[in-house]
């Protein structure tokens, strides 16, 4: 058996990539254990990810304690290989730290972590403006796999979880719409309308708002065709409410790019990041959409241009990664 440590302690988006390239080793490469290093608040997804056998939990606002605990923890485990897939000197303390064969990170790492790798893999062709996966995906050859996405990212059905009006239950799918993002540059502030728009255009559709910060409606659309989860949104519900989805409208963000991993056709709104370099991926794939603000600013983005922009594109069917 082969054992590989994963180090991402980083934001959700980050940890979805750093799943997609998990489960495309796993479809290559045989008897491979992986176990992946991640932040608390991500922690539940990771472990409903049947590509990762193992979970070690960086706890942000742990402290030095904390952090020495989970850096004896990886040192209980002989790893054949290390992959530092942030590349920060956190992850290159953990490199430091844990006990592996192989410690390899990326060559664009910063904060002097590359101190702490036996070796870096190169860039893509594009460089350091390539998209994440991209570079995720250089790490593939030294297992002897191909750099590139093979099956389908998946997760464990989480028991308790009540999306009765998310799930549908023969009602549909319903549109569902991330309103937040971890930066307020790249929210964009027409979901209202946009949802207004929707549901005056069609009575049988639905909309769930879902994040982790709540986003007031005041009762402005109709309870059977609205659910509002913001601020009630838990990490470990989200693959199955946006795998329940027949749309993912989103700021940059990580559900929107855990939408795109799983499948699902999605809308994303982009302000200031550029969406050739962070958009949901495979760009080219006939589920992925993006729209971009003018200028790079949300504010002037109309709702309405958004709302003719999705009923321009209609409902593509869903495929499967692996089929790309």
């Amino acid at each position: 058996m082969t054992r590989l440590l994963i180090l991402n302690s980083s934001n959700l988006a980050d940890i979805v990539h750093s799943l997609q390239v998990a489960t495309s080793l796993k479809e290559q490469v045989t008897d491979l254990e992986i176990t992946m290093v991640v932040r608390d608040s991500f922690a539940p997804i990771v472990r409903a990810c049947p590509a990762v056998a193992n979970t070690a939990v960086f706890y942000r606002q742990g402290g030095v304690l904390a952090f020495l605990r989970l850096t004896r923890e990886l040192r209980r485990t002989h790893f054949d290989l290390l992959f530092d897939f942030q590349g920060l000197l956190r992850t290159g303390l953990m490199a430091w730290r844990a006990d592996a064969g192989r410690k390899i990170g990326r060559s664009d790492a910063r904060e002097r972590a590359g101190l702490f790798y036996d070796e870096q893999v190169p860039l893509p062709a594009g460089g350091r403006r390539s998209h994440p996966i991209e570079i995720l995906l250089q790490f593939c050859p030294l297992l002897g796999a191909k750099a590139e996405l093979r099956g389908q990212l998946a997760f464990r059905e989480v028991a308790g979880l009540n999306l009765d009006f998310a799930l549908g239950h023969g009602r549909g799918r319903p549109i569902v719409m991330f309103p937040d993002s971890r930066r307020p540059e790249r929210c964009w502030p027409g979901f209202k309308q946009l949802t207004d728009l929707l549901l005056r255009e069609d009575r049988t559709r639905r909309v769930v708002w879902a994040g982790s910060h709540y986003l007031p409606d005041k009762d402005a659309f109709p309870p059977g065709q609205f659910l509002n989860l913001t601020g009630n949104t838990s990490v470990v519900s989200l693959p199955a409410l946006v795998g329940n989805a027949a749309w993912v409208i989103a700021n940059d963000s990580g559900p929107l790019h855990l939408a795109a991993a799983l499948g699902v056709p999605v809308l994303g709104i982009f302000g200031p990041t550029d969406p050739r370099r962070h958009g949901p991926y495979p760009l080219l794939a006939p589920t992925n959409h993006v729209i971009q603000a003018p200028v790079g600013d949300l504010r002037l983005l109309p709702a309405k241009e958004v709302y003719a922009r999705f009923q321009r594109l209609g409902a593509p069917a869903r495929r499967t990664l692996a089929s790309s």
